[in-house]
Formats: C-alpha cells, sequence, structure tokens
C-alpha cells in the first residue's frame, strides 16, 4: 500500500514569494507619501495655476487702482453731466452696459455721521440733489472694483462663485492697501480726499468705493 507524501519544499518559496510582495508595497508607499503634497481645501486650484482667491486681489488690484485713478473725473463735472443726461454719462465715463455702468470720480469733501461704515460727504460744486457716501469697511461690499476696468470677464472663471470671489479678493486687497492705516472709525467732520468708483444706477445717489483714500 502506497501512502501520499505532502511535497514540503512549496513552503518556503510561499514565504518568500509573501516576503517579496510585502517589501514590494513598503517601497511604493514610501514613494507615494515622498511624491505627496498636503493642501488645504480650496487650494488645489491653485497649486495647478488656476483661480485662487487667496492671491488674486493682491495681484490685480495695483491695475485697478492705477486705472481708476487714471480715468477718475471730477465730481462737479461729473455732477452736472448726470443730472442732465445719467445714460450719456455713464456711456461717456462710466465701464459697461449691464446693470449700470462702473463710474470712476474724485473729488474732496468732508465726511458726515458714519453709519455702518459708509460715510455721507459733502463736496463743493455738487448739488445738493445728488448724495454721495464712501464706504471704507469693515465691510466693503460689492464687485465695483472687479467690474471697474472692464478687463475682468466671467469667461475667465470655471463658474459663478469662482467670479464673485474674485471681486470680494480685490475688495480685501484694497482694504489692505489703501484703508489699513487709517482710523476709518474717526473721519466724522474731517476733510478727505477720495478717488473711487461707484455704479451708476440711481444718478442722485453714489456710493463710492475707494481705490486711494486721504485725510486732510
Amino acid at each position: 500500500m502506497s501512502a501520499a507524501v505532502a511535497s514540503r519544499p512549496a513552503a518556503p518559496n510561499k514565504l518568500k514569494g509573501r516576503l517579496i510582495i510585502g517589501a514590494c508595497v513598503v517601497v511604493v508607499l514610501a514613494i507615494m507619501a515622498w511624491d505627496t503634497k498636503v493642501v488645504e481645501i480650496g487650494s488645489e486650484a491653485a497649486l495647478e495655476g488656476g483661480f485662487s482667491a487667496d492671491t488674486y486681489g493682491g495681484e490685480h488690484f495695483p491695475d485697478i487702482q492705477a486705472s481708476v485713478e487714471e480715468r477718475a473725473v471730477e465730481a462737479s463735472e461729473l455732477a452736472s453731466a448726470v443730472l442732465d443726461d445719467s445714460t450719456a454719462a455713464g456711456q461717456k465715463y462710466g465701464i459697461g452696459e449691464g446693470f449700470g455702468p462702473v463710474v470712476p470720480v474724485t473729488f474732496t469733501g468732508t465726511f458726515g455721521e458714519a453709519r455702518s461704515g459708509i460715510y455721507p460727504v459733502t463736496v463743493d460744486g455738487v448739488s445738493d440733489d445728488i448724495t454721495i457716501r464712501v464706504q471704507t469697511g469693515p465691510a466693503i461690499n460689492g464687485t465695483d472694483l472687479r467690474d471697474a476696468t472692464g478687463e475682468i470677464s466671467f469667461g475667465e472663471f470655471t463658474n459663478q462663485i469662482e467670479y464673485q470671489n474674485a471681486g470680494a479678493s480685490i475688495n480685501d486687497a484694497m482694504k489692505q492697501a489703501v484703508l489699513a492705516d487709517i482710523d476709518t472709525a474717526n473721519l466724522s467732520g474731517k476733510s478727505v480726499g477720495v478717488t473711487g468708483v461707484f455704479k451708476l444706477i440711481n444718478p442722485k445717489n453714489w456710493l463710492v468705493t475707494p481705490v486711494s483714500l486721504e485725510v486732510e
């Protein structure tokens, strides 16, 4: 009678194979860890050269500021043109044909009492029919700075959220560059020089976002 005898040599070979596979796995994991970057959620686009709200405003605000300062119209001249024909004034001085063109303006005036960081300002040569207000923060609202040059368009962005975030990023950059060193909570009664932009919707009510502000 013959008995079946189990073959023992295969066991060491299996063990050796498993050790080799395990070593390969360790090497692959090590390579992956070496080549992996830890990034914050929402910053993937920046790593790929795309939109980053953290840097966009700082990169674009200087050009916006220069453009507005170069094209800014004296408030007295602009007020007369707006009261005469706001549509023609918007076409002549402003940028954009959507929900009100964005118009650059410059003036020196006396600030009144602020409300939620927005100061009414009295400007010589401007009709009492027109109310001019300047927003100084802490919250800077609107996309007037983003739209001030006509060079930033929705088509540059992935979606509406990025487009809105671009405007907020530019507003933040303006706050840092223009308002950070000014005691904006205590400007009432002071003479202040302002250059900025506003959206010409109501010709008798201008809410100006500054690109420069000097307390005189």
